[in-house]
């Protein structure tokens, strides 16, 4: 009952795969990840706050406009007295004040700080872009390491599901065999314990894939309701050309343009620092409206005025204690950094590069060898069950066989889809994941 029971539990495991499903591919993958994926869904939100910050209402070139109101109200007990002898005392005297204005402020010149400052902005908003791009990249490779597992599973799937169809076919022959006295009840168990070993790899493996499954589905922003398969074809390009990648990595690596950009921003920094040395000129003018309520004890009772006022204004820090001077050598020393920083970044990626390409080739050759030997593999197994079945071989030296085919395919599965990922780590560097068919 226990064989039945296991029987029965693998076969509705492996026929739910028989069901149409949907088919993810790479293309597909690539296209829900850059839609859906969360990480580059903040990354767009950086974006379009550093657009912001880059647009003219953010650039100090617009005047600044303030309207202001008040009014004041007073109760007053007053004794006045006239030039020409008389007074007069008011108790309780009402008296009131209004006044309303627009006022404008607009910077003239300002040493230039308010365009190098602007410039720094456009600067920033292309590093930020550059920032996403990297996370872009960093999703791809990182979605292509969960979609291969998840493709290295599924064959390792029918691997086991063929060594475990072996198995079973076995079993019956043993049961046969014992039946009509032409072998001892060791071999029935024998093929029951490698029947339910392989039973458990099988249960191990698609519980494996299951959670790879969810794994990848989370990559993708959790956009597929059911249950789906995934296309396990791979093809290498072996035709790249190292010294055409190495020249593309120098110029086209994410992390050497944004270092680029970020020397650009620091050389603004130093310029926007220095602009503190000028002056700065200031545009003044107002619109206003004053109206005032006397008491009896003045000479006028209401007074309204309105008009327009306007003026220049100059501000020159001559001296501040030495600020200005440190925050300009500190801008020039960062910008010294950022220079040191490209230098150490350059020499880091050439050395990734090369050893990247090397694992790439390595890989490469390890997945052809390990092709060649599933033939041999193949070759060997059938050989030995040929024997088996004349009674020529024992039930362990077939299983040895068995097991040995099985390993094969399962390290040609593993070989197979290292190479593929070191192929993108090798683009990536080279900055080109983005710009190849998936």
């Amino acid at each position: 009952m226990k064989i039945k029971f296991v029987f029965l539990s693998i076969s509705i495991l492996s026929q739910v795969a028989l069901f149409a499903q949907e088919v993810i591919t790479p293309e597909k993958a690539v296209s829900l990840a850059l839609e859906y994926n969360y990480g580059i869904k903040l990354a767009s939100t950086d974006v379009e706050i550093a657009k912001n910050n880059a647009s003219i209402l953010n650039s100090g070139y617009l005047p600044t406009l303030t309207g202001n109101g008040g009014a004041v109200y007073n109760v007053d007990n007053t004794e006045a007295d006239f030039s020409n002898g008389t007074s007069t005392t008011l108790n309780g005297a009402e008296s009131s004040r209004y006044n309303a204005s627009i006022d404008l402020d607009y910077v003239l010149f300002d040493g230039l700080g308010r365009a190098y400052n602007y410039k720094q902005f456009k600067e920033s908003q292309k590093l930020t872009e550059l920032q996403a791009r990297e996370t872009i990249e960093n999703t791809i490779l990182q979605l292509f390491t969960v979609y291969y597992n998840v493709a290295e599973l599924y064959e390792n799937n029918n691997a086991i599901n063929k060594t475990l169809s072996i198995s079973k076919d076995r079993l019956i022959r043993a049961q046969y065999q014992f039946d009509y006295g032409q072998s001892t009840k060791l071999e029935v168990l024998n093929a029951e314990v490698d029947i339910n070993n392989d039973s458990i790899n099988l249960m191990n493996s698609l519980q494996q894939l299951n959670n790879s499954k969810r794994d990848l589905n989370l990559v993708l922003g959790n956009t597929i309701a059911g249950d789906f398969d995934i296309n396990t074809e791979v093809a290498f390009n072996s035709l790249y050309n190292k010294s055409e990648l190495l020249e593309k990595a120098k110029v086209n690596n994410v992390n050497l343009l944004q270092i680029d950009k970020s020397i650009a921003i620091n050389s603004l920094g130093v310029k926007s620092q220095k602009s503190a040395y000028l002056p700065t000129i200031g545009l003044t003018g107002s619109y206003g409206w004053n109206k005032s309520n006397n008491n009896g004890a003045s000479f006028v009772a209401v007074s309204t005025n309105t008009g327009f006022s306007g003026g220049l204004n100059l501000r020159w820090n001559l001296f501040d204690g030495g600020s200005t001077i440190t925050q300009v050598k500190n801008a020039k020393i960062s910008l010294e950094a950022n220079n040191i920083q490209k230098e150490q970044l350059q020499v880091t990626i050439e050395r990734d590069f090369n050893n990247a390409w090397d694992d790439y080739q390595n890989k490469l050759s390890i997945y052809r060898l390990q092709v060649e030997n599933i033939k041999t593999s193949k070759n060997n197994f059938d050989r030995t069950q040929e024997k088996f079945k004349l009674g020529q071989v024992n039930s362990i030296e077939f299983r040895q066989a068995q097991l040995n085919l099985l390993n094969a395919e399962l390290s040609k599965n593993r070989a197979k889809y290292l190479a593929k990922l070191a192929e993108f780590q090798l683009l990536q560097l080279s900055g080109e994941i983005l710009n190849i068919n998936f």
